[in-house]
């Protein structure tokens, strides 16, 4: 590597980021160097024998001779555009409840407003693959939540974190996405917009520098700091292995509120709910069952916002009694042709052309393998 440029060595950020690229000094590492030594400058300065007496690798020491200051002025270049920020575990803008973590990462990158960091912050995380119902309950709670003044804090990702973060958008609490990638990357690509509508009205934060992909390593390292910046975490829907299941226990090892809607026994996706609650997870129904858990603990209204009015929607008897029949038949779980015909007594051919009008009229969702939901 070259040697550093002037005004690179002069300043306090680049020496923060040269520490940062070294490999093997992210987290514990780190942070046990900013301990030993008084700042960032007197570690880079500091000879390899005293580096090499606190225990650190040798590769790293020489790494640390070496810093790679071409990366650095990538980051400082990236730090130069509007609205993004680098907060180091040392200010006081850092958030406090994230300081609090078993080896928080040493530097946050932020696109945004940085204070959003410093709110009341619930994570609402789940299945990337969800059913259309559980889409609606992530974006209901979010709105609802968001409401009364709890920031929400979700990874963008496809499925339930995009719901939390669309619903929470809409109030004046706002949304904090935390990516497992650099933040001149979005990932998957098609959250582009949402990313853009995040970055006004809340924050995107990563603990990987610019330029960083979306490695599949990355994603259970941020995980930790989607639950360590909040109170609480809450799963919507979640198949026992999944990395929601991960934030959710994470969260618990935090010291954290752990919340999960419960499903139906029959679904795939409530049996990670289920096993959290079997754990010690709180069951919720409702915003308001969160509410009673957080709002004695944080500054959130105490009347959450008002409900807008229903709007009037067709009686699915309208249809016939024969559809009514058929809904109360399909109850609240995903369910196949081949059950509703069995259910009912009705013939494959009139079950489908029934559930094509109550699909169209908005009454049941069609879902993977052929399975059909009745909407809430």
């Amino acid at each position: 590597m070259s040697t550093p440029t002037p005004q690179a060595a002069d300043d306090d950020n680049a020496n923060w980021l040269a520490l940062y690229r070294t490999p093997g000094l992210r987290g514990r590492a780190l942070n046990a160097l900013l301990r030993q030594f008084p700042d960032v400058a007197a570690i880079l300065a500091a000879d390899a024998e005293q580096l090499l007496s606190l225990g650190l690798a040798r590769a790293t020491v020489d790494a640390l001779q070496r810093p790679d200051w071409h990366g650095v002025e990538t980051d400082l270049a990236w730090l130069r555009q509007p609205c993004n920020h680098l907060l180091r575990i040392t200010d006081k803008a850092y958030p406090p409840l994230l300081a609090e973590i078993p080896a928080p990462p040493p530097l946050l990158f932020v696109h945004g407003d940085p204070d959003y960091l410093r709110q009341p912050m619930l994570a609402v995380v789940g299945s990337r693959n969800p059913s259309h119902d559980g889409v609606a309950l992530a974006k209901d709670f979010a709105a609802y939540l968001g409401g009364c003044g709890l920031t929400i804090c979700s990874g963008l990702a496809a499925g339930i974190d995009a719901a939390a973060h669309r619903g929470a958008l809409a109030t004046a609490a706002g949304t904090v996405a935390v990516t497992g990638t650099g933040l001149d990357r979005v990932y998957p690509a098609h959250h582009h917009e949402l990313a853009h509508q995040i970055g006004a009205n809340g924050a995107l934060v990563s603990e990987f520098p610019p330029g960083t992909a979306p490695l599949a390593a990355n994603f259970p390292r941020r995980n930790r700091i989607i639950s360590g910046l909040s109170v609480g975490t809450l799963v919507v829907e979640a198949a026992l292995r999944s990395g929601s299941l991960i934030t959710a226990r994470q969260a618990l090892e935090q010291g954290r509120e752990v919340f999960a809607i419960p499903g139906s026994v029959h679904n795939p996706l409530a049996r990670g709910c289920h096993a959290l609650i079997r754990e010690g997870a709180k069951l919720v129904e409702s915003g308001a069952h969160i509410l009673e858990e957080l709002a004695p603990l944080l500054d959130l209204h105490a009347d959450p916002p008002q409900a807008a009015a229903d709007t009037p929607t067709q009686d699915p008897l309208t249809l016939g009694a024969d559809y009514g029949e058929l809904l109360e038949i399909m109850g609240f779980a995903p369910v196949t042709v081949d059950q509703l015909v069995a259910r009912s007594g009705l013939t494959p051919e009139v079950v489908s052309s029934m559930l094509l009008l109550l699909e169209l009229d908005g009454k049941v969702h069609s879902g993977a393998g052929g399975r059909y939901t009745r909407a809430r």
